[in-house]
C-alpha cells in the first residue's frame, strides 16, 4: 500500500477544515450534524475523524485555524487591517465561514463555560498581537502617546467587534472604508506631530 505523505495529509486537513467552516457557517454548531458534515467535506466520517476526534475537535481547529490567521495579520499589519479585508471580501464564502465561525465562537463563549476556558487561550494570542503591534508603533512615533495603549487597544477590539456584528446582520459595506480610515487615524499620531 502507498505510503501518504506529510503534503497530502496536510492538503486533506485544510480540505476538511474548509468544508467544516462552511458547514458550521451554514448550520452552526448544533445544526452541523455528522452527516451534513460529510456532505459538504465530501467525505466519509471515517476520513474526517481519522484527523480529528470528534466533531468539537474539529470546531476547535476551524476556530483555532481562524484565529492563527488572525493573529498573523494582526502581527504585520494591525487589527485595522483584518478589518479592512473582511469589508474588502464579505461578500466571500471564505469571509462567510470565518464569519459564521466568529459568531459561533461568541455564542459558546456565553454558553460553554468549558469552550470557554480553552478557548480563553486564542483570545490571548489575539489581543497580545494587537498590543504588541501598537507597542512596535507607538516605539516607531506613529502611535500617538496622550492614551494608554489598553485604551487603545480596547478602542479596536471594539470596532472590529462592531464591523463583526455589521457584517452578521448583513448590513451595506460599501461606505465602510472612510470609518475605518477614521478608526485607524484616532490611534495614530497627528500628521505635524512629533
Amino acid at each position: 500500500m502507498p505510503r501518504v505523505s506529510q503534503d497530502q495529509l496536510d492538503a486533506r486537513r485544510r480540505e476538511i477544515l474548509a468544508g467544516a467552516r462552511a458547514c458550521f457557517a451554514r448550520y452552526g454548531y448544533e445544526g452541523a450534524t455528522v452527516r451534513r458534515l460529510e456532505e459538504e467535506i465530501g467525505l466519509s466520517r471515517g476520513a474526517i475523524f481519522h484527523h480529528f476526534q470528534d466533531k468539537e475537535s474539529l470546531f476547535l481547529a476551524v476556530a483555532e485555524d481562524d484565529a492563527r490567521t488572525m493573529v498573523e495579520t494582526v502581527g504585520r499589519h494591525g487589527l485595522v487591517q483584518v478589518m479592512r479585508d473582511l469589508v474588502n471580501r464579505s461578500d466571500s464564502p471564505e469571509v462567510g465561514g470565518w464569519l459564521g465561525t466568529q459568531l459561533e465562537v461568541s455564542r459558546r463563549l456565553r454558553t460553554d463555560p468549558e469552550f470557554a476556558k480553552r478557548w480563553a487561550q486564542r483570545s490571548e494570542a489575539i489581543s497580545a498581537a494587537t498590543r504588541e503591534r501598537l507597542e512596535r508603533q507607538r516605539e516607531a512615533g506613529i502611535l500617538r502617546d496622550d492614551v494608554p495603549i489598553e485604551v487603545l487597544q480596547r478602542l479596536l477590539e471594539l470596532a472590529h467587534d462592531g464591523l463583526v456584528m455589521h457584517l452578521a446582520m448583513g448590513r451595506d459595506t460599501t461606505d465602510l472604508g472612510p470609518v475605518l480610515d477614521l478608526i485607524e487615524a484616532a490611534v495614530r499620531r497627528p500628521t505635524g506631530d512629533s
